[in-house]
């Protein structure tokens, strides 16, 4: 699934286009508009790294998009198709993305120039704890400045490096896991992390398959997530999850497509097995009944209900978009369908699930996290006894007054407090819900006919009352 030097350019004109898209419907000035939509700060920095007895030069790059509101919030990919247009379009979506879920941070994002995959672990430790450092020598890093998180070749064991690396260069401050979120639970990170945008992605997507208004005439009405025939494209943490989620709620995932190939099997694939199948053999391919696609973009371009793209960007293009059959597309990716696909798309009355909405579960958690780690509590750890205690109490009385006892198990069960993983997914459906319905909201008022103007527009117009609110603007 690599990627030449002209996406990152493609991508982030395609960003802008939505972005003017919407703005057209915007009560706020050309001024404010102007700088709501450009970077505030582009950071480029190259530093030498020993790898195998040679020295080698990595490059690096941060682009804080927006500090409207404080930290700026994104994350580090590590690939060696990293380039400033790209960064600068991930962090222009960070921005909206944040501002749509009602998350108080602005936008940002990171890169580094290598691959993970050849890299070895002593190699990638070096590179992410000298590209942590030269950050922090700028002050662009710190729980109140910038807080980084996990992207494409990143994960938790990077983003515990990065944080090492704070605290030994940061020493004494009380605050210092807060600098970056995604990390290990033993090390100041949050339970519910690792599957939250995932997670997000089916409570986005279960939204609207209750959204009779939106569905109409889509055939899709009726029974939630049950029977619907699902193709998702990637089946990394994002994908793996938000699959696994509608899966259980119902859904046949009737196809899976990775960068070796793909997998169908139209009486559903079990995700699990398929998961351990790809980490046991290297490959999706020639899993137990399934029909094999050794072109994966094939698979996009089957018929199904959902086509869930979590991937990279730029997937599903004009070249491709004509040949598109699901009924909604739900970007899990950043960016996956370009400005042009998204045209060919509506006329075709495909319903598109945005990326700024959809995906933003993993920035939702993570803004839990930073909380916890400001906090410095677990969440639940001071409520969940009394809870319990309270809910003992509750169902003692109901026995006495109806003189039925419960067993053993549907005591445990209603008495339950709540700990930290329940009240981060409480937490996050939450905010999906809330977000999901404030965008069709506006698609109501203003007479917008898509979801993503809807959504850009309403992290417009909220962006747009901060900058007001400093008193800058005429």
């Amino acid at each position: 699934m690599a990627q030449d030097q002209t996406e990152g350019k493609k991508f982030l004109e395609s960003v802008h286009d939505f972005f003017d898209h919407a703005a057209q419907y915007s009560r706020l000035s050309p001024g404010i508009l102007a700088q709501i939509k450009a970077p505030n700060s582009v950071y480029k920095v190259s530093f030498p790294v020993e790898i195998e007895g040679k020295i080698e030069v990595i490059e690096g790059i941060r682009v804080q998009h927006s500090q409207h509101k404080l930290p700026s919030k994104g994350g580090i990919r590590f690939s060696m198709q990293v380039d400033e247009d790209e960064v600068k379009a991930l962090a222009t979506l960070m921005t909206f993305k944040c501002a749509v879920v009602d998350v108080p941070f602005g936008g940002a994002k990171g890169g580094v120039k290598i691959n993970p995959r050849t890299s070895s672990v002593k190699t990638l430790e070096r590179v992410t704890r000298r590209y942590a450092a030269e950050l922090i020598k700028k002050n662009l890093i710190g729980p109140g400045m910038d807080v980084p998180a996990p992207d494409y070749g990143t994960g938790s064991r990077e983003m515990a490096w990065i944080a090492d690396t704070y605290q030994a260069l940061k020493y004494g401050e009380t605050n210092a896991l807060g600098c970056v979120t995604g990390k290990p639970i033993g090390q100041g990170g949050i339970r519910g992390r690792a599957e939250a945008t995932g997670l997000g992605i089916y409570f986005g997507i279960r939204e609207a398959l209750a959204d009779s208004e939106l569905l109409e005439g889509k055939k899709l009405e009726g029974h939630g997530m049950e029977g619907k025939r699902i193709i998702v494209q990637g089946l990394g943490n994002v994908g793996y999850h938000a699959a696994y989620f509608c899966q259980q709620d119902g859904a046949l995932i009737v196809g899976i497509a990775e960068r070796e190939g793909g997998i169908y099997n139209e009486d559903g694939i079990d995700v699990v097995e398929a998961f351990k199948h790809r980490s046991e053999n290297g490959s999706i391919l020639n899993f137990q009944n399934c029909k094999n696609y050794e072109n994966s973009t094939e698979l996009l371009e089957t018929e199904c209900d959902i086509l869930i793209p979590a991937a990279l960007e730029n997937v599903i293009h004009s070249g491709n978009a004509g040949r598109i059959k699901a009924k909604i597309v739900a970007e899990g990716a950043n960016g996956p369908v370009t400005r042009e696909a998204e045209q060919v798309l509506l006329q075709k009355g495909i319903v598109i699930l945005p990326d700024l909405y959809l995906n933003a579960g993993g920035v939702t958690v993570s803004y839990f996290e930073w909380l916890k780690n400001l906090s410095n509590v677990r969440f639940g750890r001071m409520g969940k006894r009394a809870e319990e205690a309270s809910y003992r109490r509750l169902v003692n009385a109901i026995e006495d007054a109806s003189g039925k006892s419960l067993s053993a198990q549907e005591r445990a069960f209603l008495t339950q407090g709540a700990d930290e993983i329940s009240l981060v997914r409480s937490g996050l459906e939450d905010t999906m819900i809330n977000a999901y319905h404030e965008i069709r909201d506006v698609m109501d008022q203003k007479k917008i006919p898509d979801l993503r103007t809807a959504a850009f527009l309403t992290a417009i117009e909220k962006i747009g009352v901060s900058y007001e609110a400093l008193g800058i603007f005429p």
